[in-house]
């Protein structure tokens, strides 16, 4: 029982963790001058940045417009709600 709460917990605090930093890169996007290799935005572009480049082969840019972060907020969201969620899988197994 223990364990599985430290697991929710865990999970939930990643899961928030990550969706925070993708929305804190989709707002960067707006500043192309912004220099992601530097501190301190580079500790949103080290966590973010692979999962970014393996969706940018999916999908390219639309007119300069980088919608990847949005992709992996929506897909982060829903890991969060399905996995912790109200009716989430772990949620109901305790």
């Amino acid at each position: 029982m223990i364990s599985s709460t430290i697991v929710s917990l865990t999970l939930s605090i990643l899961l928030g963790l990550m969706i925070f930093l993708f929305i804190i890169r989709i707002v960067l996007t707006w500043y192309p001058q912004v220099e992601l290799k530097k501190f301190p935005f580079s500790l949103v572009a080290i966590p973010t940045e692979p999962f970014l480049a393996i969706t940018r082969t999916l999908i390219p840019p639309m007119g300069g417009v980088d919608i990847t972060p949005i992709v992996w907020v929506g897909l982060f969201s829903l890991a969060r709600e399905i996995l912790l969620g109200q009716q989430g899988l772990l949620t109901l197994l305790n």
